[in-house]
């Protein structure tokens, strides 16, 4: 639901925006293989940073980091049932 709700406001905005219509356009049309090696290069870069800054977290919250994982656990077991 929230992958469409994107696609709608994305849709909303080409349709109503010149300026954002022409740099979507750009990105897309001129060279659309380069602009998904780049999107794929800045995944990587943004999931570096955030198990970077998951890992720096965690080291100094180790008994709330026990405890969420338990209760995930303890949820899956509860809702695969």
């Amino acid at each position: 639901m929230s992958v469409g709700t994107v696609t709608l406001l994305l849709l909303i905005l080409i349709a109503y925006n010149d300026r954002f219509r022409e740099v979507v356009s750009r990105r897309v049309v001129a060279n659309p293989s380069a602009e998904i090696a780049n999107a794929g290069y800045q995944l990587r870069s943004v999931a570096h940073a955030v198990a970077t800054t998951a890992r720096k977290q965690t080291i100094g919250h180790e008994p709330l980091v026990v405890f969420a994982a338990a209760a995930a656990v303890l949820t899956f077991f509860m809702l695969r049932t």
